[in-house]
């Protein structure tokens, strides 16, 4: 494509678009963009998008000015062919039939398209672009808005910028014509700001205090609060999250130091972090020791004339309404012992087949006891890990997880140290939801592990016996997650155990037996938590099954062995020795190969005699390792059978018409089968 280029510059002002909404939003116009010129046959050399929170715009570098004519060509019917197939590829074209082109007995509809003007397809372009946009959400305004075909946008649309190189691209939407003007910063900037073109855009708008690029805003807010928090002596606790956040909500940003009243210190650091976080999109300070400083850094979207002492003083008081509710709440909380808090819960639902909240406590803590004294947990005392279980969802109820949920279980271990818990017993009530996924902190703590793992497995079975499982990408009650949860505690913990007690302990009273429906899921979850740690799904199902129902940290520790020695040329090899085994003992019939006995026939070869001596030392030594918990000496052993086998195959023909001499040959076999088999199952390992 070759001819004049020019850049092209799209701008979409509107009212304020939600932070949150913005990096997608410039995803969304770049994949609308580049596939509306690729259905017109262009290209740009290169798209960049940008985001504030009052416009979406793009620039495209290197467009052709006109499309390139093209020869369109469609395949029809065979000269000769049925009327009906002639007529319905005349329909599909729009041609008639003396307007085909015919070769080699074939017809074919041949259509020149001429080249188009880019501005034509960009004008034609931006109204389908804006109309199919997919925002999260999006409104309608103004008198047109009664109808329901009237223009949607995330919020009220403004102005359209469109330039192609210094051109108009001439195009409009709902009475919103396109043009070269936009608008610069609410209070900073006045009236329309014209725009050359699309070079001269970013300058543009940076003489109007409006910074396009989020990056630069990003950078902006990052140094400016933490040169505020140093000027205090104070550290900025860093938090890309709300480096983000702030620069979607600012398009000039200016970070500021505000202080609070240091005597709302009193309540949890969590609590203060996430009130001025979510709620006022604050960051928080720590003072030289590490603790938490009765300081925040603001971001205002504006260069104050006074320096910002209004915009600060004006923040300081929001924030201290919003501290001083916490206090109260904090303050009424610990008025009310745990145990009274968790009467309430005989009043919460927990799902409609599985009772109560104060249910679930109840089962959570019998279990948590039965991991305990059962020695499942080492180390866990059986009466803190009841406890705990029985306090652990009462901060449910209380009136500062009602304002922050996100704190439950967290308010918890502090309303359990303040009202005088032990020490194992409030970290348990913190930290039993963890882990909380994939990658989250798995608790160490023996109660904390057991009231986790308790809650967890009581969740999994639960809904399974009452046939609430995941389908497909649903999974409304987190169960996938809970499982991972229950593996990485048992797995990062070292807990001996098998999954089938686990199953049986964890059992709902009147609910169906799901125990190989839970056991195959956890088997599910094992091979996507270990495909990170880089274990193959076959090696897990070539150990499950000889290990049913087994103890998953041994299970693991055979997983990594057998996949360790399989990757090597001694492991290859002896697979492939094992897979021809298993043929051929398959092809003979199990019950002939099962009655083959080792019955040594006159005449045996050297490779058989070999066979046979290297089966009698490397099954005794095989069978202790595996006793021992030394799967890399079981493969060790087997290693041994390498040679003796490849030479078995090749000096040998199993099947022979003697039938003394194919028993021997068949029992040979079936010992190294079985041999190998006591590890994992072979057949089930691909390659």
């Amino acid at each position: 494509m070759g001819g004049i280029m020019a850049d092209f510059l799209l701008e979409l002002l509107s009212e304020e678009i939600p932070a949150r909404m913005q990096a997608k939003a410039k995803e969304d116009l770049a994949r609308l963009f580049n596939d509306a010129l690729s259905k017109a046959g262009l290209a740009a050399q290169s798209v960049e998008t940008f985001a504030t929170p009052r416009r979406l715009a793009l620039i495209a570098k290197g467009l052709p000015l006109a499309t390139e004519a093209v020869s369109e060509e469609t395949k029809g019917p065979k000269v000769g062919a049925p009327p009906q197939a002639m007529e319905g590829f005349l329909r599909k074209t729009g041609l008639t039939q003396d307007q085909l082109v015919e070769r080699d007995g074939i017809y074919f509809a041949v259509v020149e398209k001429p080249g188009r003007n880019t501005a034509d397809v960009l004008g034609e372009a931006i109204p389908a672009i804006i109309r199919a946009f997919p925002w999260p959400k999006s409104q309608r305004w103004g008198a047109a808005s009664s109808s329901t075909e009237s223009l949607r946008w995330v919020r009220p649309l403004q102005g359209i910028i469109a330039l192609l190189g210094n051109d108009i691209v001439p195009c409009a939407i709902d009475g919103i014509e396109s043009g070269r003007h936009s608008m610069g910063h609410r209070f900073h900037s006045r009236g329309p700001i014209e725009i050359a073109n699309a070079d001269a855009y970013v300058e543009a708008l940076r003489a109007a205090h409006v910074i396009v690029h989020f990056s630069e805003r990003c950078t902006l807010i990052r140094d400016g609060a933490k040169a505020a928090a140093e000027a205090a002596g104070l550290v900025l606790v860093d938090d890309e999250g709300l480096v983000a956040e702030n620069a979607g909500l600012t398009e000039w940003p200016v970070p500021m130091l505000g202080r609070f009243d240091p005597a709302f210190l009193e309540v949890p650091q969590e609590v203060i972090q996430l009130t001025a976080r979510v709620n006022q999109k604050y960051f928080v300070c720590h003072d030289r020791d590490g603790k938490l400083a009765n300081a925040f850094v603001c971001t205002a979207n504006i260069v104050a004339n006074d320096g910002g002492a209004a915009i600060v003083a004006g923040n300081e008081k929001v924030l201290a309404a919003r501290l001083s509710d916490a206090k109260f709440f904090w303050e009424q909380d610990l008025k009310v012992p745990l145990d009274e808090q968790a009467k309430k819960l005989a009043q919460i639902t927990f799902h409609e087949k599985l009772g109560t909240v104060a249910d679930k406590v109840e089962r959570v803590a019998k279990l948590a006891r039965w991991l305990a004294e059962e020695g499942v947990v080492k180390g866990a005392n059986a009466d803190e890990a009841e406890r705990a279980a029985r306090l652990c969802k009462a901060d449910l109820v209380t009136g500062m997880v009602g304002e922050f949920p996100e704190l439950q279980g967290l308010m918890g271990g502090y309303y359990a140290r303040a009202q005088g818990e032990a020490d194992a017993v409030a970290d348990a009530v913190r930290d039993h939801y963890k882990p909380v996924g994939q990658g989250d902190d798995v608790p160490t703590a023996p109660v904390t592990v057991a009231v986790s793992l308790a809650d967890k497995l009581d969740t999994l079975v639960g809904f399974f016996q009452f046939d609430e499982k995941p389908t497909g990408s649903k999974d409304p009650f987190a169960l996938r997650r809970a499982a991972i949860g229950i593996l990485s505690l048992i797995l990062d913990n070292n807990l001996r155990v098998s999954m089938r007690d686990l199953i049986t302990a964890a059992a709902h009273s009147g609910g169906s037996d799901a125990g190989i429906d839970v056991a195959n899921f956890l088997i599910d979850r094992l091979k996507v938590q270990q495909r990170e740690a880089g274990i193959r799904h076959d090696m897990i199902d070539a150990v499950v099954s000889v290990t049913q129902g087994g103890d998953n940290v041994l299970m693991v520790k055979r997983v990594r062995a057998l996949q360790g020695f399989v990757t090597t040329d001694e492991g290859a090899n002896l697979l492939a020795g094992y897979k021809r085994a298993a043929n051929i003992l398959k092809q003979s019939g199990d019950a002939e190969a099962g009655m083959a006995n080792h019955v040594q026939h006159d005449g045996a070869s050297a490779v058989e005699m070999a066979l046979k001596s290297a089966l009698d030392d490397a099954e005794p030594k095989a069978a202790a390792a595996i006793e021992a918990e030394d799967f890399e000496g079981a493969m060790t052993a087997l290693a041994t059978l390498r040679a003796p086998i490849d030479a078995f195959f090749e000096g040998v023909m199993v099947n022979d018409p003697d039938p003394a001499v194919r028993a021997f040959r068949l029992g040979l076999l079936t010992r190294f089968r079985d041999a190998v088999h006591h590890v994992a199952d072979f057949t089930k390992i691909e390659g």
